[in-house]
């Protein structure tokens, strides 16, 4: 497919490693896309906001 990957910690293991590290960055990027605070809700003034 010749496609780069979006995130390479450049492992060598072969034991599943990676795969564990990326079901971790997974569930954390949805946490992240779902549970985050917009800054209306977080209530951050607008000039704090560049």
């Amino acid at each position: 497919m010749n496609l780069t990957p979006l995130i390479d910690f450049n492992m060598r293991l072969g034991e599943g490693t990676g795969a564990a590290l990326a079901i971790d960055m997974a569930e954390t990027a949805c946490k992240i896309m779902t549970q985050m605070a917009s800054f209306d809700e977080a209530k951050v003034e607008k000039s704090f906001i560049k």
